[in-house]
């Protein structure tokens, strides 16, 4: 279960509107830190090639829920710097481990700056999108994340997890919505406990 957020790999092509220029790191920044709430349909493609879909809702910062689609049965929350990936094939436990061993706390941080000294190991521009390689500058182990944003507005649109055991997860975004009411309830892993005990 693990792999479902941080084992996978990608090779999809996706069609992204052209933009003139690579996207600087204080804008990029500036857009992070003002994406507070998201909902977003999602793809994730596996490094064995497999394909999941489902729906990721964001609450900034520090909180993140993967729901995949059946028959995955399938739910990963984030919160209170915490992960647990809850597999509803199964009668265990949720898999826990800390949120600050994945790349994904960059993106949760309260405040996000790419411009910290050796966080971003990589910034690219591809001809469609400007491509961001960030990793933790005091723990570069627990591995990087790879941003990737079109621009006209600013929106990100997918991210690669390479994570300190050498596994790659990616997950394309779908169509956004943003500045939405969302409980936090439905990041709450001991609710979701309790609710399954």
């Amino acid at each position: 279960m693990k792999r479902l957020l941080l084992a996978p790999a990608l090779l999809v092509a996706t069609a992204f509107p052209a933009m003139a220029e690579k996207l600087s790191l204080d804008a990029l920044s500036t857009y992070l830190n003002a994406m507070k709430t998201v909902k977003s349909e999602f793809t994730q493609i596996s490094d064995d090639g497999s394909v999941q879909t489902g729906n990721l809702y964001i609450k900034r910062p520090g909180r993140m829920r993967f729901e995949y689609n059946p028959p995955e049965k399938a739910l990963v929350l984030t919160s209170g710097n915490t992960v647990a990936i809850f597999d509803g094939r199964s009668n265990q436990p949720p898999e826990t481990y800390p949120l600050q061993r994945t790349p994904l706390s960059i993106i949760l941080a309260k405040n996000v700056d790419l411009q910290r000294a050796n966080m971003v190991v990589g910034h690219d521009y591809d001809g469609t999108a400007t491509i961001v390689t960030a990793q933790d500058p005091e723990h570069p182990e627990y591995g990087n994340i790879q941003l990737k944003f079109t621009a006209d507005p600013v929106e990100l649109r997918q991210w690669i997890i390479n994570d300190g055991n050498g596994s790659r997860t990616t997950v394309i975004l779908g169509e956004t919505e943003r500045d939405l009411a969302l409980k936090n309830s439905i990041f709450n892993i001991e609710l979701l406990l309790k609710r399954n005990n």
